[in-house]
């Protein structure tokens, strides 16, 4: 890790963008130690074997028939970054494309830095990344499937659990992303179409709030479905590793925890468990399968009230 590199590579941000996306890559990078990737063959073995039989153990609990991605990549801390730097600037460009910032050079720097700060938080913290590949330039390429190893191990030793139990656990939340996208094939759409409108609000007007709304409200409904189906589907003890992961979810130093808020994470936990909830309670009363019915179409996507309601969902969709 290189604090001053990575300054200097902020303070030559450059171009006629918000931000100069090359410079936040090399910023991140020297800011974050990239990580051992000495896979052994078993650890080869391991991630494969994996997302095989979390693929074909979700398809007999979800009811629901899905491919896992070709793109299954072990990566480390750096690849991390060059995988997600494009998606970060797709994101970005309708924001960059509609500010007009009054010291364009003192702000690219400012912007460039803490995209850079964004990108090593989370290459230090991600463990694995199911990638819809949403707003990419090539929409129908393959999805993608990640998994940050050195994070993986980092954390296992961490959280004083099993390493291959631990690197499996995380291969079934990721598949079940993979689940979800595979049983609702308008779902990519449903969501770009509000992360445009979204963006294209803040470029005119300040803010679309029911398209932010729908957008939270999906991303709800995503993680907590993976949530339920990771649990229902993993063919090992969890209770354990379900309650560390959540520990570590809301702990950290102050540091930290302030960069959690900071990118909201915080939201994203809240996600997990309004979700969870949810499709626990929903899964109680008509079993996975029904919870499943969520994906047929985008109509049964449950709406903000009915997440914390789940029997008004059943009522309205009678699954």
């Amino acid at each position: 890790m290189d604090i001053l590199r990575s300054l200097r590579a902020v303070s030559e941000a450059s171009g006629t963008g918000v931000v100069d996306w090359a410079k936040a890559g090399e910023a991140a990078k020297a800011s974050t130690e990239p990580g051992a990737l000495d896979l052994t063959p078993a650890d080869r073995r391991g991630y494969a074997t994996d997302v095989r039989d979390a693929r074909d153990r979700l398809r007999e609990v979800a009811g629901v028939d899905f491919a896992v991605p070709d793109a299954i990549e072990v990566q480390n801390r750096h690849h991390w970054i060059d995988a997600n730097l494009e998606t970060f600037r797709n994101v970005m460009e309708p924001i960059e494309a509609a500010a007009s910032p009054a010291m364009p050079e003192l702000s690219r720097v400012v912007n460039t830095g803490s995209m850079a700060f964004a990108l090593g938080f989370l290459a230090r913290n991600v463990l694995g990344q199911y990638d819809p590949l949403l707003l990419a330039d090539e929409p129908d390429a393959d999805h993608g499937l990640y998994f940050v190893h050195p994070n993986v191990v980092a954390v296992a030793a961490d959280l004083d659990v099993s390493y291959p139990r631990f690197r499996r656990w995380i291969a079934f939340h990721e598949v079940t992303h993979a689940a979800e996208f595979g049983a609702a094939p308008w779902l990519s759409g449903y969501l770009e179409s509000r992360v445009e409108r979204g963006i294209d609000g803040l470029g005119a007007s300040g803010l679309d709030p029911d398209a932010f709304a729908e957008l939270q409200t999906a991303m709800t409904a995503v993680e907590g479905y993976a949530e339920l189906l990771m649990d229902r589907a993993f063919d090992d003890e969890y209770a354990d590793l379900r309650r560390k992961i959540d520990e570590r979810r809301g702990g950290g130093g102050p540091v930290t925890r302030l960069a959690r808020r900071l990118l909201g994470l915080g939201l994203k936990r809240r996600q997990y468990e309004r979700g969870a909830a949810f499709f626990e309670r929903v899964a109680d009363e008509r079993g996975v399968a029904a919870a499943s019915a969520v994906w047929e179409r985008p109509e049964h996507l449950p709406t903000d009230r009915e997440i914390d309601d789940p029997v008004a969902w059943l009522a309205r969709v009678d699954p």
